[in-house]
């Protein structure tokens, strides 16, 4: 989706509750769920006295990014994806926290968990979002659309401590929409009957998957709302911007938008990268980063049943160029010794010597651990995937630094996690 969008005020009321009498929900079994400044939230919650401070999550060196930024602070113009560096320009006296995924991936657990217990149509898009289809808990609950919309928002905050924003309404699209308008701590429905009545004042920017460049070609075309791409005639819009994307604009400006909630959409790869603080030329320095990526990400393989049958890194340079060097293994793994040890190969014998900015690894070709091609009863990797699972079963109890590789027992002082910011 492009930039945010509004309603005008009086309009926008109209789609909210008025003295707890909701809109018209009748057929609105799409809902999007969304939580609030999902990052910052978490942290606040473990530390409330932040509550009414700036406060910003992400890298804290010279080359971090804002993942998350609370309400107070985006007053000041700080927004995810924002080096921080122009954050603490704009708000020198925020508080900056550095992301704990960890928290974060387990906090989401628990909330794609309540959505799953309200129906088993529930698509993730990240962490902090997802779709749900309620059309079959309606009788079940006993409950309309945006009963259920209420339900959510009830239990999300009375079990985790956060906030979430909901948007009710027919089609995924119009949903996605609608949480936007609402945050934070909202909800919002759009009738059946009253789609167009929301859609067509937005500008064309709120429009699925036109961005900022396409926005500005369709403006300069006299294009400007989404009641515009609406009163064009297809056979015009065509021409003006091509077959495939008139189709699409003209069906989203009509309300038109099929999609279904998709609840098993299969990860194509795993992985994680760092950036560095300063840019390292040593190779050592570059081979321990690769265990400790290594172990992030094949830790996330084993907490969800899969394992992948492609290693890649990711090497990018001081001058910003960037390349990727693979390798496809004989059978699927799981085992970080095995991806690290094939990653350490690439390292060494396809990457030629430059400093290095950014490092990461990537594993690729996922499928079920089940159905994975098991190794043999005796091969050595058995012995590396028992300490993995080991491991992994002392970190559940104990914390994510419970158990380490001994390499990595001295953490690196000049490396910062690189966040993968979503904008809110």
């Amino acid at each position: 989706m492009g930039r945010s969008a509004n309603l005008p005020r009086g309009l926008r009321d109209r789609f909210r509750a008025r003295d707890g009498v909701w809109p018209d929900d009748t057929g609105c079994r799409m809902l999007h769920v969304d939580m609030d400044a999902f990052y910052a939230s978490v942290e606040i919650r473990e530390r409330p006295e932040l509550a009414s401070v700036p406060v910003v999550v992400g890298g804290v060196s010279g080359r971090g990014v804002v993942c998350s930024a609370n309400y107070i602070a985006r007053e000041y113009g700080v927004r995810s994806a924002m080096p921080t560096a122009h954050a603490r320009r704009l708000i020198p006296d925020a508080v900056y926290l550095p992301p704990q995924f960890d928290l974060y991936q387990e906090v989401s657990r628990g909330v794609m968990a309540i959505f799953r217990d309200i129906t088993p149509l529930v698509e993730p898009l990240s962490l902090d979002e997802a779709f749900l289809d309620v059309g079959g808990a309606l009788r079940r609950l006993g409950l309309t659309p945006g009963g259920i919309g209420e339900l959510v928002r009830s239990r999300v905050f009375a079990d985790h401590g956060v906030t979430c924003s909901v948007g009710v309404a027919p089609t995924k699209f119009l949903a996605k929409l609608a949480s936007g308008m609402c945050k934070p701590d909202g909800m919002m429905v759009v009738p059946s009957s009253d789609v167009l009545e929301f859609l067509h004042p937005l500008p064309v920017s709120s429009l699925w998957g036109v961005g900022a460049k396409t926005a500005a070609r369709l403006e300069e075309l006299g294009l400007a709302t989404v009641a515009d791409v609406a009163a064009t005639p297809l056979p015009r819009l065509r021409r003006l911007i091509g077959v495939a994307l008139a189709e699409h604009l003209f069906a989203l400006a009509a309300g038109v938008d099929d999609r279904a909630v998709v609840p098993e959409s299969r990860e194509k790869s795993i992985g994680a990268e760092e950036t560095f603080e300063v840019d390292h030329l040593d190779r050592a320095v570059l081979r321990r980063e690769l265990l400790r990526l290594s172990e992030r990400s094949t830790g996330s393989l084993r907490a969800k049943g899969l394992r992948g049958r492609t290693v890649s890194i990711k090497v990018r340079f001081s001058d910003f160029s960037t390349i990727t060097r693979s390798r496809t293994l004989p059978m699927a793994t799981d085992v970080t010794q095995e991806v690290y040890r094939t990653a350490v190969e690439l390292l060494d014998t396809q990457v030629p010597p430059g400093a290095v900015r950014l490092i990461g690894v990537r594993i690729e070709g996922l499928d079920n651990a089940d159905s994975a091609q098991q190794l043999i009863f005796d091969a050595p990797e058995r012995g590396w995937r028992e300490a993995d699972q080991a491991a992994d079963q002392a970190r559940s109890r104990f914390g994510s630094l419970a158990v380490r590789p001994a390499s990595l027992l001295r953490d690196s002082p000049n490396r910062t996690a690189e966040p993968q910011p979503k904008p809110e």
